[in-house]
């Protein structure tokens, strides 16, 4: 069960906070300024339903933040990081990513690594790409001299920006951002 703030959510009050917070991100991706009563109507709730749920437009936010990044950790979990074969966990883990990032945007952009659960979900994720890295060196996917931390940081600025592109299919896009990845964009010549 999915707990909010520290507190255990009965199914139906679950279902009332997942359909608030997506439609906030719908309706706050669109327009940032708006307010608690267009989310609520977005929702199909209450404005009072959204303000029991959230005391206010920071607890909402903050909400879908901390939303987005157990959404984060899922996706990343659900490619198998660790057990598929390295170049299956490396796709799979992109093409879930950004599925999440496109989708969550707005709660994405705007998440906190002082939120504890922010911090603790990136931690976690972050172990599995470092391992996820590794074992696609030990298996030959990437030269074993490459520098696996810029590897990594370079990785994440190519699904940063892969994310922009809302449009795309989320599996065109991870078959993008791991082909560039793994064979740059250069032919290698003029390199000595």
């Amino acid at each position: 069960m999915e707990s909010l703030g520290g507190r255990a959510l009965r199914s139906d009050a679950e279902r009332t906070v997942r359909t608030i917070l997506e439609a906030a991100e719908r309706v706050l991706s669109r327009d940032p300024a708006a307010s608690m009563e267009q989310i609520a109507e977005a929702a199909g709730v209450a404005r009072t339903t959204v303000h029991r749920r959230f005391a206010s437009r920071e607890a909402l936010v903050n909400g879908m933040s901390a939303w987005a990044a157990r959404r984060f950790a899922e996706a990343v979990a659900a490619a198998r990081p660790e057990g598929a074969p390295p170049m299956v966990a490396l796709y799979q883990v992109t093409a879930n990513v950004l599925r999440v990032k496109i989708d969550w945007s707005f709660a994405m952009d705007r998440a906190r690594d002082g939120d504890p659960e922010v911090a603790r979900v990136h931690a976690e994720v972050l172990g599995q790409c470092e391992a996820m890295f590794r074992r696609a060196q030990e298996s030959g996917l990437i030269r074993p001299e490459a520098d696996l931390e810029w590897a990594r940081r370079v990785y994440y600025a190519l699904i940063h920006e892969a994310a922009q592109s809302r449009d795309e299919d989320a599996d065109v896009l991870a078959s993008r951002v791991v082909d560039t990845l793994l064979g740059g964009v250069g032919t290698g010549r003029g390199l000595t």
